[in-house]
């Protein structure tokens, strides 16, 4: 078990888009709406567990269009809430960004490929209760979300704790696009490594 949880801790804690989403959504739109926002991430992460753990994403990743799909889909969205995240409290009167909440959320741990991996790792490995799988399972989605919740909660607090330093408006708007960047960077390492893991994706010399 003790295995597990260090497992979940350090899989959770490394920026991923889960964790810089939210604490640019703390930094851009504060406390309030990016609590909305986790909610919506932990639920949608709690389904994508419990597909892994019912082997119903397993049947569904098998096909290479649907993984593409979901990998592309997820890089969009997450490209959208760093133009949003980027543009918060920018002047441009034509400029409109409604802050992501609790559906912002939900959609991304659905799409993300991480949640999908970071769960077929944690709940097909790590093995701790062999007598009963369902006592198994219920302890490990219990511990994933006693590490999830604390762990997404700081990075919030990091963000809004940059929100509420009274910086002038252009700081604050060069965070919110620092904050952007970061997420596009995962995103494009997101992106790169799955192609290059793909068949075909890598050539030996």
């Amino acid at each position: 078990m003790i295995a597990f949880v260090l497992a979940v801790f350090l899989l959770l804690v490394t920026p991923g888009p889960g964790v810089l989403s939210t604490a640019g959504i703390g930094a851009a739109f504060g406390w309030r709406q990016g609590l909305f926002y986790i909610s919506g991430l932990c639920i949608g992460t709690n389904l994508v567990g419990l597909a892994v753990i019912s082997g119903l994403a397993a049947i569904i990743l098998t096909e290479p269009l649907i993984r593409t799909v979901l990998l592309f889909a997820s890089a969009s969205y997450l490209g959208y809430l760093a133009l949003q995240i980027a543009l918060a409290g920018a002047k441009i009167a034509f400029i409109q960004t409604a802050a992501p909440g609790f559906i912002a959320g939900l959609m991304l741990a659905l799409i993300n490929p991480k949640a999908y991996a970071v769960n077929t790792t944690l709940f097909t490995s790590f093995g701790f209760y062999p007598d009963s799988f369902a006592i198994e399972t219920a302890l490990k989605l219990i511990i994933f979300n006693i590490v999830w919740v604390p762990t997404h909660l700081v990075w919030l607090y990091a963000g809004v704790k940059l929100n509420s330093l009274n910086l002038s408006a252009r700081t604050q708007r060069l965070i919110n696009l620092l904050m952007a960047v970061c997420l596009l960077a995962v995103v494009g390492l997101s992106v790169w490594s799955v192609l290059m893991l793909s068949p075909g994706g890598h050539h030996e010399g």
